[in-house]
């Protein structure tokens, strides 16, 4: 059976990881979180204390990342490691959250991104989800989903997985943030957040996780069948 690329993009909090996630794992395709890259980048800078406004620091601290997606053996997941370190919880942090779209903004870090991306999916069979998959890093997937839901929904499922991790987050916090990563997002010189032309949209504002998944599923193996 021929194998497929499949590309999720959309606005934060969609489930776009989750969906890709339930696609892999059904399909036995290769699934990569690219916005856990950018987050793993984003925990480097900041770590090190990193002058994202310098061309110079910040060529010098992408030359000493390495990015790699390992299956971690109990929750049977694939976790992002940054520099052999399993970084999966704590790149899910606020912290985390508020700078991740301005260090993503940055051409230098994109392009060091999507030159991994595109060599995760040479061999195709794989999932990918994010805010370019489908317009920069995977052009001619064969399917492109983009993933949208009502902003008050959307804020709803941020606050409940970051509550748990964190009860003195609000609401008003959370809302905000999404506001401000949708804009640097969709407004960004390089690679802006866009529904690629040829991309089926999916709005699950009324879907539960398991609708989509069934939807999105049909719609695959439709893909996969005509790529025989």
């Amino acid at each position: 059976m021929k194998k497929i690329v499949i590309a999720i993009d959309g606005w934060s909090s969609c489930g776009k990881s989750t969906l890709a996630r339930q696609l892999a794992d059904e399909l036995g395709y290769l699934f990569i979180d690219s916005g856990a890259m950018y987050r793993a980048i984003t925990l480097q800078f900041l770590r090190n204390h990193v002058n994202w406004e310098s061309k110079s620091q910040v060529e010098k601290a992408i030359g000493d990342i390495e990015l790699e997606f390992i299956q971690d053996p109990v929750e049977q997941k694939q976790h992002i490691h940054l520099n052999g370190e399993n970084v999966e919880y704590e790149i899910r942090d606020m912290v985390i959250a508020e700078k991740v779209s301005e260090i993503a903004a940055i051409r230098e870090v994109r392009e060091f991104a999507v030159e991994q991306q595109r060599k995760m999916g040479r061999s195709k069979g794989i999932v990918m989800d994010g805010r370019d998959i489908g317009t920069v890093v995977f052009p001619n997937a064969e399917l492109k989903l983009f993933m949208t839901a009502d902003n008050a929904v959307r804020v709803e499922r941020r606050f409940k997985e970051l509550y748990a991790k964190n009860p003195q987050v609000t609401i008003e916090e959370v809302k905000n943030n999404l506001e401000m990563r949708d804009y640097l997002d969709s407004h960004r010189e390089v690679s802006p957040l866009r529904k690629a032309h040829d991309a089926i949209e999916l709005d699950n504002s009324d879907l539960t996780p398991e609708d989509q998944f069934r939807i999105a599923l049909q719609w695959a193996r439709e893909k996969i069948a005509m790529a025989e």
